[in-house]
């Protein structure tokens, strides 16, 4: 039962970049019991997939190095126009 939790909150955490869920949402997101739930938060803080925010919340490790990214602008080549 635990290994189920641990892949369903860390396949969750994967596609959707930027989740951040308190325990309890995140309890009542995977419709487990709450001690079941917190042991498999815990032990993704463990391996250092999730952190706990400030805030309480729970968050992927790396969300913070994507959110800091920017976009790549490209140098379009300029039309010339026929005459």
């Amino acid at each position: 039962m635990q290994d189920r939790v641990l892949e369903r909150l860390r396949a969750e955490f994967l596609e959707m970049p930027g989740l951040r869920l308190t325990a309890e949402q995140a309890h009542r997101f995977c419709g487990v019991e709450r001690a079941a739930c917190a042991s498999a938060l815990d032990a993704l803080v463990q391996e250092k997939f999730l952190c706990v925010k400030p805030d309480g919340t729970y968050a992927r490790t790396t969300d913070d190095d994507v959110s800091r990214r920017r976009a790549a602008k490209a140098a379009l080549p300029s039309r010339r126009h026929a005459s």
